[in-house]
């Protein structure tokens, strides 16, 4: 059993589907859209992860469903969650995949494993 929206998922993979470089990874118990080799987008429960440019966030005070990810009590910086209540109509999915899409080309890539 799943245990990430797979609609939500399928919804993003769709709006993907026609850049040259994306996999799909399962990952921390959700599925991890790689663009370029980078983690770019994500589902996880729920929520869709991005990765952004930190520098971002000031320019989404506007925005509703939206928070800055944690890993305990550790604030990650450049990542965020959007609750899947402010996706459902197209035009917010765009807007949020278009964040980390912007930054993609400018994120560092991890290490590579030994």
């Amino acid at each position: 059993m799943r245990k990430y929206n797979e609609i939500l998922a399928n919804r993003i993979a769709e709006k993907l589907m026609d850049l040259p470089d994306v996999e799909e990874k399962i990952m921390f118990g959700g599925i991890v859209f790689m663009v370029n080799g980078k983690m770019c987008i994500g589902v996880s429960k729920e929520d869709m992860m991005l990765r952004i440019n930190p520098k971002a966030l000031e320019n989404l005070d506007n925005k509703n469903g939206w928070k800055q990810m944690t890993m305990g009590s550790k604030l990650m910086k450049g990542y965020i969650l959007v609750s899947e209540d402010v996706l459902n109509r197209n035009g917010e999915l765009d807007f949020w995949i278009n964040l980390a899409l912007e930054f993609n080309p400018i994120a560092k890539a991890s290490k590579p494993k030994r």
